[in-house]
């Protein structure tokens, strides 16, 4: 039997918030991380991205007892989960680019600036992993 639908709030997506940017920060600040972002493929990049979508639902609606078909929706997808996916990426991004993370990584791997963008996506896709695990978390434990 599935319990009653939390109504999703501003309070929910500021626990997104803050739960995406805890787990987020260290992996951002991580040199692994952008060394395996300059050796990603497209495909690798686009599986990874798939790994934060199946964990993000997976945490909210399989682990939780929420059902999306009760939850208001953004062109057939819930806005609890749209938000989630928001948050989980840009966290990431946010932090990378405050702390001028492609520069300092990037530079020193000897990376040419035209394809820092792209590896960047990769990096903010890798760091999602994480990020989304403690923004899902945060939404549902508080």
């Amino acid at each position: 039997m599935v319990g009653p639908s939390r109504r999703f709030r501003t309070a929910d997506i500021a626990q997104q918030v803050v739960g995406g940017f805890l787990l987020a920060g260290p992996f951002v600040v991580t040199e692994e991380v952008w060394v395996l972002a300059v050796s990603m493929s497209v495909w690798q990049a686009l599986l990874t991205v798939g790994i934060v979508f199946a964990i993000g639902y997976g945490a909210l609606y399989q682990a939780d007892d929420r059902d999306p078909d009760r939850e208001t929706e953004v062109a057939g997808v819930p806005a609890r989960f749209i938000s989630l996916m928001l948050v989980s990426f840009g966290s990431v991004l946010v932090l990378a680019l405050a702390f001028g993370a492609p520069e300092t990584f990037l530079s020193g791997l000897g990376i040419p600036v035209a394809e820092w963008p792209l590896v960047t996506a990769y990096a903010v896709s890798i760091g999602a992993i994480f990020s989304v695990v403690g923004a899902a978390t945060a939404d549902s434990v508080f």
